[in-house]
């Protein structure tokens, strides 16, 4: 029987595939004494050769998809699987204490677990805990008979479903085969949502329920722009949205024709259309969709994808193929913005009541200088092969702006000390994600050269509203009258000292918000790359002074967000 389900369309598009559950199987287990010691140990010789079997397999798939560099985290898996140590000790108990295999492994490996956690000197073997866990979690499912989700091995056309995705999760998506994504949990600015974005795939997320209403390889329907799941879709259901996605990619078809076109209004206004990336192979998006620069380079995700920190000379070939490979267009980068809900395995950051506003971003670069320092050499020396802008996130205060341009400026000077070759044109800016920054944007004003706004936080910070939480998502309002009072002041106030403001949070590719911001002056628009032609299509047919009264309408006679929206209807239909 057909059943609709309703979420929150996050990333354009339609599909229909089966479904591939990637959640986290039931592992649990009773502690049983056995007879037959040996019979045990010969279980777990078998689980761990499966295991070391699917490993391989699984390394070489992310060789293929990732590079050498980032399947090396599997060799470190493989080593625990053939550690004599471990695995004698593992045996050892099975037969000393006549436990069954699934526990004779589990007290052993969380021993071994606990043991490195408490390390905190020596960074290394705290990352060999994760690797135990990790590693005790697949043979563990090979005793049980449990199918462990690897999305990195997917090789048929599938649909995932998913309570919510990891950044680690969405890396290992491989586009070819993953058609769309649905979620439980989410909104149109959690990271699987952006990341489904930039793969340029349906997804829709904050269904409530998909988990529980979908089962492996059950038929589904994913309509992106509309935010339906269809579970079951009988055969006239496959039909219509077969011919409603052909309709959207002959729409994009249209966009596509405007790939190497500036963005050019009506009345002959040009406006920067840029992108948004998280690596340098996002470069690829960019391109095909006619970007004219990027807008934020999140490198966050150099350190996410990195077994440990990663190296002054490992971030500076990421940092100098982007600037690169853009040809001498702008490539605005945002320093490091850990904390949050991005954490890594081997940076231990204080348990908080509320991470987002905690010890995070520029607050932890601050903290630990040693680290930040390392990630401005390695700009610095790639600003030679591009048009570099830098960007720190998470400014409240024009103290730790002036701390973190001294800390730049001080390398800067070193590194010309030393001989090395550093570009003088590289603009420094920052996010304006706090409300405390937007309000005394014209004091910033006078000491950045850019502004780039980061709505996804600012809203939420503005609003008092968790973006994550259902129960306050009608609260995550980019057209409330507040946000756009913000915005202007931003704008106003870097244009009154000769500076730019940009945008790099995901309202600058909202399709309602985009004359709004226009009408207020805004310089640049950085977004999903799969949003930019669309964005050009639209700005093309509009004029900047109409959008300039739309936007005064908006932010003096209207009182709430749905005021807003209905305005910008009556302007743009």
């Amino acid at each position: 029987m057909v059943e609709m389900l309703k979420g929150i369309a996050a990333s354009d598009g339609v599909a229909i595939a089966k479904a591939y559950m990637l959640i986290e199987p039931d592992l649990s287990f009773n502690k049983i004494t056995v007879e037959d010691s040996d019979s045990e140990v010969e279980r777990l010789a078998k689980a761990l050769d499966k295991a070391k079997e699917e490993l391989e397999m699984i390394r070489q798939k992310a060789v293929e998809s990732l590079g050498e560099e980032e399947a090396q985290v599997f060799d470190a898996h493989l080593m625990v699987l053939s550690d004599p140590e471990l695995i004698g000790s593992i045996e050892s108990n099975i037969k000393d204490n006549k436990v069954n295999a699934e526990s004779g492994l589990k007290e052993v490996t969380d021993m071994f677990i606990g043991m490195f956690e408490g390390m905190e000197d020596n960074p290394y073997m705290q990352e060999r805990a994760a690797d135990i866990k990790d590693v005790t979690k697949r043979v563990l499912s090979h005793l049980l008979g449990v199918k462990l989700p690897s999305p990195s091995m997917i090789n048929e056309e599938v649909i995932v479903v998913a309570h919510d995705l990891t950044p680690s999760d969405t890396a290992q998506l491989d586009r070819k085969f993953v058609k769309a994504f649905v979620t439980d949990i989410g909104g149109r600015t959690s990271h699987s949502a952006i990341m489904a974005r930039s793969l340029e795939i349906p997804a829709i997320v904050g269904t409530k329920e998909i988990t529980a209403k979908v089962k492996d390889g059950d038929m589904i329907v994913i309509d992106g722009l509309e935010g339906d799941v269809l579970v079951h879709p009988a055969d006239s259901d496959v039909k219509t949205y077969e011919a409603k996605a052909k309709a959207f990619a002959d729409q994009k078809a249209e966009w596509n024709k405007l790939k190497n076109e500036a963005t050019v209004t009506l009345d002959g206004k040009h406006i920067e259309l840029a992108a948004n990336i998280g690596t340098p192979k996002d470069l690829v998006g960019v391109k095909d969709n006619g970007g004219e620069a990027v807008g934020l380079y999140r490198t966050e995700f150099l350190y996410m994808d990195s077994p440990d920190f990663p190296s002054e000379e490992d971030q500076f070939i990421a940092y100098k193929a982007v600037l690169e490979g853009m040809e001498g267009k702008a490539v605005v980068v945002r320093t490091m913005d850990i904390g949050g809900d991005k954490e890594l395995p081997y940076l231990t950051l204080p348990h908080e009541m509320n991470p987002f506003l905690g010890y995070r971003a520029i607050r932890i670069c601050l903290a630990q200088p040693d680290m930040f320092r390392t990630q401005l050499r390695a700009l610095l020396r790639a600003s030679v092969f591009g048009k570099l802008r830098i960007m720190f996130p998470m400014i409240a205060t024009l103290g730790e702006f002036r701390q973190a341009k001294a800390m730049l400026m001080e390398e800067k000077a070193k590194l010309v000390s030393e001989g090395v070759s550093v570009a003088d044109d590289i603009q420094v800016g920052i996010m304006i994600e706090i409300p405390a920054a937007a309000v005394i944007a014209d004091k910033f004003a006078k000491e950045v050269d850019f502004f780039s706004i980061g709505t996804n936080d600012l809203i939420q910070y503005t609003m008092a509203a968790d973006r994550m939480n259902e129960r306050v998502s009608y609260l995550y309002q980019p057209y409330n009258p507040s946000i756009l009072r913000l915005i202007k002041n931003v704008i106003d106030a870097s244009h009154k000292e000769g500076k730019w403001t940009g945008m790099c949070g995901e309202m600058a590719g909202d399709q309602t918000a985009v004359p709004l911001l226009m009408g207020l002056g805004l310089d640049e628009f950085s977004m999903s790359a799969s949003s930019i032609l669309k964005t050009r299509s639209l700005m093309k047919r509009l004029d900047t002074t109409k959008m300039a009264e739309l936007a005064d309408k908006a932010i003096n006679d209207c009182d709430t967000a749905e005021e807003v929206v209905a305005l910008v209807e009556s302007y743009t239909k």
